[in-house]
């Protein structure tokens, strides 16, 4: 049975703001206190400057920025290697600076606390949500006892947050944004932090399959979501059973790129 503050808006809102009258919110990024009139819990305005969000122009592939001219050939220096198995690709801001301090604190920190300000951040960002709207959703699998030693799957979180913020962006009726776990990791691959484009293709090799049972709707347009895009190669490998399992319209998004 859900308690009376599950159940009154009104109420969890007091017992929120007793909390941070004897426990006040500092910045993840500045450790500074935040501001009552910032729109994150755990971003001061100031650490909201820090955040380098993706707009256009950007690599149609990865979706990095392209910073002053374009480039003739619209890929980017990250993609000229790549043979991307999907479309397009969208990161909501690059992983430097504030959002670097994001995506560690959500990977190695258990820092779903943070999910809240990350939904505020996507929100804000017509060009993300409209790269997610009406797409089913496919998190990035860890290997299983990767997961179960974590005790969580931040990709799994990251899409159940950009699924809840996509909806106001949906135009075509019967196709919400929705999160569907069709892949499995089938082989324990070690961390590829300093591995190279290649050793981490090579790594990245037959790492993913299938999940038994499930059936993606070809009919559909997919987006693989990971919290980082850094050469393509884990989203690329994920891409290429999803292509092997029918699915034509395949596009990827992450938290960040770098």
């Amino acid at each position: 049975m859900p308690t009376s503050v599950q159940r009154s808006p009104l109420l969890r809102t007091l017992v929120r703001t007793g909390l941070d009258l004897i426990f006040p919110r500092d910045c993840v990024v500045t450790g500074e206190p935040v501001e009552e009139d910032s729109p994150c819990r755990y971003l001061s305005r100031k650490g909201l400057e820090q955040v380098f969000f993706v707009k256009e122009p950007c690599c149609p592939t990865c979706g990095f920025p392209f910073f002053g001219e374009l480039l003739a050939s619209r890929v980017c220096p990250h993609c000229r290697e790549l043979e991307p198995a999907f479309g397009r690709g969208r990161p909501l801001f690059l992983a430097r600076d504030a959002g670097r301090v994001l995506v560690h604190e959500l990977k190695y920190h258990r820092g779903r606390y943070l999910l809240p300000d990350i939904a505020t951040l996507a929100a804000g960002s017509s060009g993300f949500c409209q790269h997610l709207a009406g797409a089913v959703l496919v998190p990035v699998p860890l290997y299983p006892r990767r997961e179960r030693q974590r005790g969580y799957n931040q990709s799994r979180w990251l899409a159940e947050v950009f699924a809840g913020v996509a909806g106001d962006f949906e135009q075509t009726p019967g196709e919400r944004c929705q999160v569907a776990d069709l892949l499995t990791r089938i082989r324990d691959t070690p961390s590829q932090t300093n591995f190279d484009r290649a050793q981490r293709e090579v790594n990245m090799r037959g790492a993913f399959g299938l999940k038994p049972g499930s059936r993606p709707d070809v009919s559909r347009r997919h987006v693989l979501v990971d919290d980082v895009f850094t050469t393509g190669a884990t989203l690329n490998a994920c891409a290429r059973v999803l292509r092997r399992a029918g699915v034509e319209r395949l596009d990827v998004a992450t938290l960040a790129h770098g």
